[in-house]
């Protein structure tokens, strides 16, 4: 028998445990073992989690318990957690994480303190999707040329009701936090940030990149209208949040930003809660793998996943390679990102105004590849918007200042990246 303790009886952690119990005879027949949940960590320790595993408000009751095998943490946070699975790899304890935020800023901390000790985390990058197992073992052939993905639920719930059903971005949020997809606070989630996580961790097992989120260009979708959702379609485009990270000559870039992307292409098609991440190898070409990204039973079911291979014994180097990947793979800065945009502005109504912006705009080298005008409720004032060919994102946000200098233009310029 393996006994498993869990740090954070929560949604995902009450599921688990119930998933264990439930489904015990077949996850026996396919671990080999009986897996049984046998304590559990919570800070309320007078609340119902309705399960039947011992509960404690003591980590200790778990990381240093002789009787643990395997500790799933599910707390969230980054340094308590971090402080705990380190205490639990001392202990000798195999681990298994769901927590994007601990891995996306000491993952290769957590590498070197794990040595051969089985420290696995599938669940923490798009919940129910087998991605990190993809990308450790079904394409460790490859080298990888492209990883993008939709990495937030929410967010993509969001974007779908604004180009489906032509909803604002304030009503929309306020129906995600009404419905559980949000939080009070949803910073983490429509700011990118959650997604930047999960790219980073991505990008580690690609491309060896020990980046951390500050160091990468994160966007969130907060500023999108349906001036800009109208443009898309009337394009050919969708706007979704990716995150991108891709080998190109210069290095490897990072990103997560709302992006315009051509309705036929798959992920385009990938509306609601949703997730899906393309990967692109050198030998397989594209693969793209699809499905929920989030809630109790899906992410249960990816630590689950990740427990019967740890009892199987099939586990191998934390991030899937045990010497360094290719020589002279390095972060690109954001500046040298080369990619096409999108520009919304409003400008004077007035003659000559179309030729001062693309004579400014060539001055950077920037041509405009589509364009289009549309009136606003002030007779003096039009909204001005276009698509430009590729450019680096420093030439881009030079000209975005120097655009904003002219007395021409009204108020703010929004930018949107585009990917083809």
């Amino acid at each position: 028998m393996v006994k498993i303790g869990i740090l954070g009886v929560g949604t995902v952690g009450t599921a688990v445990a119930q998933i264990l119990e439930a489904n015990g005879d077949i996850i026996e027949a396919r671990a080999g073992k009986r897996i049984v949940a046998e304590r559990g960590v919570v800070k309320d320790l007078s609340k119902d989690r309705g399960v039947s595993l011992t509960l404690s408000d003591d980590p200790a009751d778990v990381v240093d318990n002789p009787e643990i095998d395997i500790v799933v943490e599910l707390m969230g946070g980054v340094e308590e957690p971090y402080a705990l699975v380190k205490r639990a790899l001392a202990n000798g304890k195999a681990v298994v994480t769901a927590n994007k935020a601990l891995l996306a800023y000491h993952r290769y901390e957590l590498q070197a303190l794990a040595g051969d000790l089985p420290l696995m985390y599938e669940a923490s990058v798009a919940g129910g999707i087998p991605i990190i197992g993809a990308l450790r073992n079904g394409l460790a052939a490859n080298h990888i040329e492209r990883i993008q993905g939709i990495m937030n639920g929410t967010t993509n719930y969001m974007l779908t009701k604004m180009i489906r059903e032509g909803a604002q971005y304030d009503a929309i949020l306020r129906e995600a936090q009404e419905l559980g997809y949000a939080e009070a606070d949803p910073t983490f989630d429509v700011g990118g940030f959650d997604a930047a996580h999960k790219l980073l961790i991505l990008a580690s097992i690609a491309y060896g990149i020990d980046a951390k989120p500050e160091e990468i260009l994160i966007e969130g979708i907060e500023n999108i209208t349906q001036t800009d959702v109208a443009f898309a379609k009337e394009f050919g485009y969708e706007i979704k949040l990716l995150g991108i990270t891709k080998k190109v000559d210069a290095g490897i870039e990072l990103r997560v930003h709302p992006t315009l992307i051509p309705q036929h292409s798959m992920i385009a098609k990938v509306d609601g809660v949703m997730n899906a991440v393309s990967v692109v190898g050198d030998r397989v070409g594209e693969t793209m793998f699809y499905g929920p990204g989030a809630g109790g039973d899906a992410t249960a079911s990816a630590v689950i996943a990740d427990i019967i291979e740890i009892v199987r014994g099939n586990h191998g180097p934390m991030l899937g390679y045990k010497k360094g990947l290719e020589s002279g793979m390095k972060l690109l800065p954001r500046d040298a990102i080369v990619t096409q945009y999108y520009l919304r502005m409003q400008v004077a109504d007035e003659s000559g105004v179309l030729a001062r912006i693309t004579h400014e705009l060539e001055q950077y080298d920037i041509s405009i590849e589509s364009m289009l005008q549309k009136p606003t409720r002030s007779d003096d004032v039009a909204k001005l918007l276009f698509t430009t060919h590729a450019c680096p994102e420093a030439r881009m946000q030079e000209a975005m200042a120097a655009l904003g200098h002219l007395d021409v233009v009204r108020g703010p310029i929004a930018m949107m990246r585009i990917e083809k």
